[in-house]
């Protein structure tokens, strides 16, 4: 079986698994952090915005069953990429929008995909996203993985909306 790693952040981790998780071909996530200078943060130092760190959530992925540009369009659907460091309520810079690739193709692939959103006209204006080489994966606590799965009424500010679907081209 075929197998690559995405990481993506796009506000809070927990509403990104649940939603990318039920994906067919999506093999694994974990939540975790990113994109930081502190070695082994822990949640409590995220919170604090301090860390540098972006909420991240690692992706597994069979590719011949889903596409890294189908993940994405997923992704630019369930979070709002054009508003910088927030999402809902939850405001500071480790509720960016990122993305983090593990090999080139995934980095020209992940390029295409913010050029097609900005020009696309869909979304309320240009992505803020970033697309940059995957650093360090920090795992986060265990409470935080799977969270939605354990408290389905916990706090989620993700929704697909159907209106923002990358376009072909």
């Amino acid at each position: 079986m075929a197998q690559e790693t995405i990481y993506l952040a796009g506000g809070c981790f927990w509403g990104v698994e649940e939603l990318m998780r039920h994906k067919d071909g999506v093999l694994k996530t974990r939540v975790g952090y990113m994109g930081g200078h502190t070695e082994n943060p822990t949640y409590e130092q995220i919170c604090t915005g301090k860390t540098g760190h972006a909420e991240t959530m690692e992706i597994v992925f069979d590719p011949t069953i889903i596409t890294l540009r189908d993940i994405l369009t997923v992704f630019f659907q369930i979070h709002d990429p054009t508003t910088q460091n927030q999402q809902g309520n939850d405001v500071g810079t480790q509720y960016r929008s990122a993305i983090f690739y593990t090999t080139k193709n995934q980095k020209v692939i992940c390029e295409k995909a913010v050029s097609d959103l900005n020009q696309s006209g869909l979304w309320p204006g240009k992505a803020t996203t970033t697309i940059e080489p995957a650093p360090t994966f920090w795992v986060a606590e265990d409470y935080h993985q799977n969270y939605l799965q354990s408290k389905p009424d916990g706090y989620n500010c993700h929704f697909p909306r159907p209106n923002w679907i990358l376009p072909e081209t």
